[in-house]
């Protein structure tokens, strides 16, 4: 099916039905034409002969005669004609009845069939004498099969022969195309490609080489506009969140600051950390940076969810919603601690934001971290939903841009791992981030 698709092959087949089918066209328009002249040329030919005869007889000659196998005629003075000429016929009865019959046939050609044979009859009746001439017209099946077969022949080897060309056309045709395809897919390995159409005439696959070189002009300023503005956000935001944890970290130094006070500076010490990561967690998204196995850290993710629940938790507020933390069995990742965290934070967010009472569950085991609550949960339409971008469910209340789970699924799709979010027996979601092997 894959094959069948190519543009090439479908080039090819057109040629081949296009030639099988003028190839047919060809066999039957030369049936037909060959029945055509057949039967002109047999009634001029026994007119004329007919003719030639009946002028013989005027001068003086006159009888019946058998010219060929195929070939009876009779001419003779009128009052002959009814007793000579099945005289004249072949050795069957039932030819010869059908003649005596059609001896009233008026001057022109006739057509008549017996149970295996065929006949033309030519008449011509002049006031002095008659004349009669038979035709045996039945095809020699010898002669249909040799003409059947010159024809199926023809047809099978101009087929073949149409088949070549399209092979070899289609190849030539192809060819620019296929060279477009493969400059096209090596653009993305070049910061700034070079230009396609100069390598092409101007015509349609020149036209388009200037499409998309125009694109790939456009799409390439983009991105670098991109890359450079995320660039800049992150070195400019650096530095104010470097001033405000050192502020808070001198501030949470000072024996006199009250609980209260400690608390406040907690939460900003927690929030300047978190805005940290998720800068450099997009940082690496938008460059598609992945840390290599063989020389990157390792984090364990127990303590990743332990530090993640524990800043989240502020979201839970006053609501009554237990939170349990369960370590089967905990396992390392190769990937910036960063990442990890705002992966896992927007999942666990989520279950504290959205679960108005009950409880919040989440287990680390065998490479996965799988979040458990007891909220008011999705539909099944709507699960199919939530990694798309701004895309917020019916149940969900409360501010909140739609794009955390999204994000989840970018570093998942960079570092190939995977995240489901199903629904719960007896109610609430189920996230379930999977860190691979």
């Amino acid at each position: 099916m894959r094959f069948r698709r190519k543009l090439r092959a479908r080039i090819i087949i057109s040629f081949l039905l296009f030639g099988t089918l003028l190839s047919g066209l060809f066999a039957v328009t030369a049936l037909g034409m060959r029945q055509y002249l057949e039967n002109a040329l047999i009634d001029e030919t026994l007119v004329r002969d007919l003719d030639d005869q009946l002028d013989k007889v005027l001068s003086g000659d006159s009888g019946a005669a058998g010219f060929s196998s195929r070939y009876y005629a009779w001419i003779g003075r009128r009052d002959l004609a009814l007793q000579a000429m099945p005289a004249a016929l072949p050795d069957d009865s039932d030819l010869r009845q059908r003649v005596i019959e059609l001896v009233g046939l008026p001057t022109g050609i006739h057509e008549m069939a017996t149970e295996t044979r065929r006949y033309k009859i030519a008449v011509n009746k002049r006031p002095e004498a008659w004349g009669y001439v038979v035709y045996d017209t039945t095809p020699d099946p010898r002669e249909n099969l040799l003409l059947f077969g010159f024809l199926g022949g023809a047809a099978v080897g101009f087929s073949l022969l149409m088949l070549l060309l399209a092979i070899w056309s289609s190849k030539r045709v192809i060819r620019p195309v296929s060279d477009l395809a493969r400059r096209v897919s090596t653009m993305g390995q070049d910061t700034h490609p070079e230009p396609l159409a100069p390598n092409y005439a101007d015509d349609e696959v020149g036209q388009l080489a200037r499409g998309l070189d125009e694109y790939a002009e456009r799409l390439t300023a983009m991105v670098v506009r991109d890359k450079e503005f995320n660039a800049d956000v992150s070195h400019e935001l650096r530095t104010p969140l470097a001033v405000i944890k050192s502020a808070t970290e001198l501030l949470l130094a000072q024996p006199e600051v009250d609980e209260k006070t400690r608390t406040r500076l907690n939460r900003i010490e927690r929030a300047a950390r978190q805005t940290t990561e998720l800068t450099e967690a997009l940082l690496h998204l938008v460059r598609a940076e992945r840390v290599d196995r063989a020389t990157g850290e390792y984090f364990r993710v127990d303590r990743i969810v332990e530090e993640v629940v524990d800043f989240k938790r502020v979201q839970i507020g006053s609501k009554p919603v237990e939170v349990s933390v369960k370590v089967v069995n905990s396992f390392l990742v190769c990937a910036p601690e960063s990442v990890i965290a705002v992966a896992l934070g927007n999942l666990i967010g989520n279950a504290f934001k959205y679960t108005p009472q009950g409880s919040v569950d989440i287990t680390v085991v065998n490479n996965q971290v799988v979040v458990e609550d007891t909220g008011p949960g999705l539909a099944e339409d709507e699960l199919r939903k939530v990694f798309t971008r701004h895309y917020r469910g019916s149940t969900v209340k409360g501010k909140g841009s739609g794009l955390g789970l999204a994000i989840v699924q970018r570093f998942c799709e960079l570092y190939e791992w995977s995240v489901d979010v199903a629904s719960r027996d007896g109610g609430g979601l189920r996230a379930t981030l999977s860190f691979g092997k």
